[in-house]
């Protein structure tokens, strides 16, 4: 017991200086998406872009202070890159997700991909793995299913808020889910292919550039970010945003996560 609670106190001393700012940042985020259906026309704009900014920024940081600069700056590359493959490959084909066209309100683009989407793709994808791995912390192809389901669920509630902003447009939007008339069921199979070549590299890169020893910090903030744009999304498309659908959505793919994560950590508090 004692050689325990003396690596906890190691532990604790070799915190980063700048170990809260992950969950400052959560905070920021989860204010700032607060505003989003408070807001309206170009001010909403801007919100949009502070969620992004401040989503992606916090999971470049909480990667780089709990496993490394390494593992912090492969994340940036690695899903940069992905996320620009696979955009610019649906653009120009629409395959995998169908045809669909983004709107000049995101900015500047590359490849016809605005600079905002892979920004995006960086805040949903590290929350994704972090819950993952620790709901799957010892089975490598189970965590990568479940990062790309969770990736994959995430952008269930997000997509028709972005096509009510008007920042894409489908083209054939039905056959859609229950509920969800403005997205093709292509667009969630799409999801999930990218999801799972992005967790499977993702996984790879976790555990070659990782540092032994690396302080940790906890995941309280990119859980945090996580949880607030599911169901918080869930609430402003209910209450707010007149998206009863995905409302539903977010809170029926939501709540078996909570209840699988809660369980996970009474058999595991240590670990988690």
């Amino acid at each position: 017991m004692s050689t325990g609670v003396a690596t906890d106190r190691e532990r604790l001393r070799r915190r980063p200086a700048g170990a809260w700012l992950p969950l400052a940042l959560a905070g920021v985020l989860v204010l700032t998406a607060i505003a989003y259906p408070l807001s309206a026309g170009a001010g909403r704009d801007v919100v949009s872009w502070a969620i992004v900014i401040l989503g992606a920024t916090l999971s470049v940081l909480h990667a780089w202070l709990t496993h490394g600069r390494r593992a912090g700056a492969g994340l940036l590359l690695l899903v940069a890159v992905t996320a620009l493959a696979f955009e610019a490959l649906g653009l120009a084909t629409g395959f995998p997700y169908g045809r669909y066209t983004y709107s000049a309100a995101l900015g500047p683009t590359l490849l016809g991909v605005p600079f905002l989407v892979p920004l995006a793709w960086l805040m949903m994808a590290w929350p994704s793995w972090i819950l993952a791995a620790r709901l799957a912390p010892s089975r490598r192809w189970v965590r990568v299913a479940t990062a790309a389901a969770v990736f994959a669920g995430w952008d269930v509630v997000l997509d028709p808020q972005m096509v009510q902003a008007g920042y894409w447009t489908w083209a054939q939007p039905s056959p859609g889910l229950p509920g969800i008339d403005t997205v093709p069921l292509t667009n969630l199979g799409g999801w999930l292919l990218a999801g799972v070549v992005l967790m499977t590299l993702l996984d790879v890169l976790v555990r070659h550039t990782s540092v032994a020893g690396a302080p940790r910090i906890g995941d309280g903030a990119p859980l945090l970010a996580l949880g607030w744009m599911t169901l918080g999304g869930a609430l402003a498309h209910a209450g707010w945003l007149d998206l009863p659908g995905s409302a539903a959505w977010g809170v029926t793919l939501a709540v078996p996560v909570l209840i699988a994560l809660l369980v996970a950590r009474r058999r595991s508090p240590r670990r988690l």
